[in-house]
């Protein structure tokens, strides 16, 4: 699949994260995470998400028991990457480092989140080092 190609509305995008975080399910176990989520959506328009998902082919269904099971068939990771190269296509000319800074100059990040972002500043650091030795040699 190309960038374009996941291009996903706001309702899909929820469709695919109750897969991701539900796994495999069938429409009524969807239709409960996205009611138990806040979100308030008929059984039929669930059933219409899916069916779209599935011949966009983000998701697959199966079957093999009582009721149709669907499965994503493209990981969160995989869209997540995607979506941010069109946004740094479109807002940052495709350089991440703008966008990492836009992010961090605006949005609050848990203890957590911050000591993550140390850790891997702290490993990209320690990969120059190694390259300019390297390039020293």
């Amino acid at each position: 699949m190309g960038l374009r190609d996941f291009e996903l509305g706001e309702a899909e995008l929820q469709v695919l994260r109750a897969l991701w975080d539900g796994g495999p399910a069938t429409v009524r176990d969807v239709l409960n995470l996205l009611h138990a989520r806040g979100r308030k959506v008929a059984y039929t328009t669930v059933l219409t998400f899916l069916t779209r998902l599935e011949q966009k082919g983000f998701v697959r269904s199966d079957k093999s028991g009582q009721a149709y099971v669907y499965k994503t068939t493209v990981s969160r990771n995989q869209v997540t990457r995607s979506r941010l190269k069109v946004v740094m296509e479109q807002l940052f000319d495709g350089e991440a480092a703008p966008l990492v800074l836009q992010l961090m100059r605006t949005e609050k990040f848990s203890p957590g989140e911050i000591a993550e972002l140390q850790r891997l500043i702290d490993q990209l650091d320690g990969q120059s080092d190694s390259s300019a030795r390297e390039d020293v040699s």
